[in-house]
């Protein structure tokens, strides 16, 4: 299903003392982060003061959070994005989207499962269906993907021997 807001990153700590917070991005490039001039944090938008990449997390500073003890009680929060602030090419999906939709046997039509869990690897992404039984299928577009459709709640897949488990 298509979502408005998609969770980007939590705060885990601060830095400094000066109210900078450190946060773990969901998944992927922080750098992905920056891109952003508005965040959602606690329903609310907030927009960074300061935005930087330091080793794997991203540095922001946010209004009102002047020093180390208002940065401290941001710690453990999620800062959310708009979807549509996302700018994704045609096509591509966050992961949160693709969680819930039914997939089917492209060739075939048969109902597989429901797409449960998606799971990172250093090659691309996997898939878990669970149906009657489990299908563990490589995010690979135009191989294993033939389409995915948010409106209908709709994955088809090419499914080779060996894919169930």
């Amino acid at each position: 299903m298509k979502l408005e807001t998609i969770k980007a990153g939590r705060i885990v700590g601060t830095h400094g003392v000066r109210g900078e917070v450190r946060v773990q991005p969901r998944d992927g490039d922080p750098a992905f982060l920056t891109r952003f001039k508005t965040f959602l944090l606690e329903g609310r938008p907030v927009a960074p003061t300061a935005c930087r990449v330091h080793k794997n997390v991203v540095l922001m500073k946010f209004p009102g959070a002047e020093d180390l003890d208002a940065a401290q009680a941001l710690r453990d929060k999620d800062l959310y994005i708009r979807r549509a602030d996302a700018g994704l090419p045609a096509g591509e999906f966050f992961d949160d989207e693709l969680l819930g939709l039914d997939v089917f046997d492209g060739e075939t039509g048969a109902c597989l499962g429901e797409l449960v869990r998606v799971d990172p690897y250093p090659a691309h992404k996997v898939y878990t269906v669970r149906g009657s039984r489990e299908y563990l299928i490589p995010a690979v577009r135009d191989v294993f993907i033939k389409s995915v459709d948010l409106e209908e709640n709709r994955m088809e897949v090419h499914v080779w021997e060996g894919m169930g488990s």
